[in-house]
């Protein structure tokens, strides 16, 4: 499911319209296919930690999936157009490709990722839904009054008193 249509991509992209027509004319629905496959890309990295429900039903897409896919089909339709390695547009649009690359990787990394997706357009909630912890434990309010018990019983039976030697 591509989360990024040919027009917004083009409204997106810092190439012209022009070069998108032009890789459309050449090769009929590269762009499109370029757009599914990072979708698929995206919803494969995050699936385990988000759910993957953006763009499904009527759901939204976040600006940031939005940013991602459009910085890496730019490249995709760059490369296919046809560009010299020494541009230095290509350059930049080479490294926004590896910095959104970058980022989902962080996403997708529930112990050292700092980024934390959308659920809703608003931003209000959080998208993570996996990648909690797996237990949770903490220590009954009246645990320190066995343990005592434990220990001056303990005492009791070895009589060393409160030397506090168990």
């Amino acid at each position: 499911m591509a989360l990024l249509t040919v027009e917004r991509f083009k409204i997106l992209s810092i190439l012209p319209s022009s070069w998108v027509d032009r890789v459309e004319t050449d090769t009929p629905g590269f762009t499109l296919a370029a757009i599914e496959s990072w979708s698929d890309h995206i919803y494969t990295r995050l699936r385990k930690r988000y759910g993957g429900t953006w763009g499904q039903n009527g759901a939204p897409v976040p600006g940031i999936i939005e940013k991602w896919i459009n910085h890496l089909v730019t490249l995709d339709v760059d490369l296919k157009r046809g560009v010299s390695p020494n541009d230095e547009q290509f350059k930049i649009v080479k490294e926004r490709a590896d910095a959104a690359l970058v980022e989902i990787t962080e996403a997708a990394n529930s112990e050292t990722g700092l980024l934390d997706l959308p659920l809703v357009d608003d931003g209000s909630v959080s998208g993570i839904s996996q990648g909690s912890p797996r237990f949770y434990s903490e220590a009954s309010p009246y645990a320190w009054t066995d343990e005592q018990g434990r220990v001056g019983h303990q005492q009791d039976r070895s009589r060393n008193g409160g030397s506090g030697v168990t």
